[in-house]
């Protein structure tokens, strides 16, 4: 299951996990409402491997401020506490899935 990353948590998350991927997202956003079953799946399937979190941009617009989130879903990949890469916009999970195992290793 995905966490939910604020403002408040986002500082812990990263430095005490070695990789964490958010996804940015509003509920008014349609792709993103299409993605977040995807998004459950990732975070079942890569359990373990990376911690995978949803951030509400509407909520937490300091976070998205940061990382200059200005198209949603915008899915952030963190290694080591820095952002190795992203992905914007909907994929299904074989290709995200893909993306984020050849990106961490």
């Amino acid at each position: 299951m995905a966490i939910e990353i604020t403002n408040a948590n986002y500082e812990d998350i990263v430095k005490y996990n070695d990789v964490v991927l958010i996804d940015f997202w509003a509920t008014w956003c349609g792709p993103c409402q299409m993605l977040a079953p995807v998004i459950k799946q990732l975070a079942d399937d890569l359990d373990g491997k990376v911690v995978v979190g949803k951030c509400d941009v509407d909520d937490n617009e300091e976070l998205a401020i940061k990382f200059g989130v200005n198209t949603i879903p915008n899915l952030v990949l963190i290694k080591d506490g820095t952002v190795i890469d992203r992905s914007v916009g909907y994929k299904d999970f074989n290709t995200l899935k893909t993306w984020v195992l050849n990106k961490i290793q």
